[in-house]
């Protein structure tokens, strides 16, 4: 199975795969950390601080998916990169915003302490990311950041690969 996983992570896609992955880290820290902020210390309300967290997690998440995960260069195309993918980013905010107005109706119906409230929407707001998690790198890589080269024979046989290495994963 190890043996498997290096073969399918050391093919174009997968390292594509595995630098979406650690790319989906640096997002899920820096939205987990500004969300665990916004509620835990300044004591926001959870809408606002989905808002923030997403919209503040979502800069950085563009930029190394588009030069360091699909290894874009120069400028955005704003129809077929920019809205793409601030669609998908409004998405995600609207799921997670939903998700964690349940929790915190739910933590606050059970009357939780303040940390088991925050900890709670914490990880709502994580999961909920979790879930789109698969479909964005498949919209990512068949569809946003796609070369123009892509439609090419070869480029069939890469997104022929895809489900191969999303079980990987």
């Amino acid at each position: 199975m190890v043996g498997l996983a290096r073969q399918k992570l050391g093919t174009p896609l997968g390292q594509k795969l595995f630098r979406y992955s650690m790319t989906s880290v640096v997002a899920v820290l820096v939205s987990n950390a500004c969300i665990l902020f916004f509620v835990g210390v300044l004591n926001m309300g959870v809408i606002l601080a989905s808002t923030l967290s997403t919209t503040i997690a979502t800069i950085p998440s563009y930029h190394l998916n588009r030069k360091w995960a699909w290894g874009k260069d120069g400028k955005s195309h704003l129809w077929r990169e920019v809205l793409p993918f601030w669609a998908l980013a409004l998405l995600g905010w609207a799921f997670s915003t939903v998700a964690v107005a349940v929790a915190d109706a739910f933590a606050k119906h059970h009357d939780l302490t303040h940390t088991a409230r925050t900890l709670l929407i914490g990880a709502v707001y994580f999961g909920a990311f979790g879930v789109l998690w698969v479909g964005k790198f498949v919209i990512f890589n068949r569809l946003m950041f796609v070369p123009h080269s892509h439609h090419s024979s070869h480029g069939d046989s890469v997104r022929t690969g895809i489900a191969e290495s999303v079980e990987v994963a």
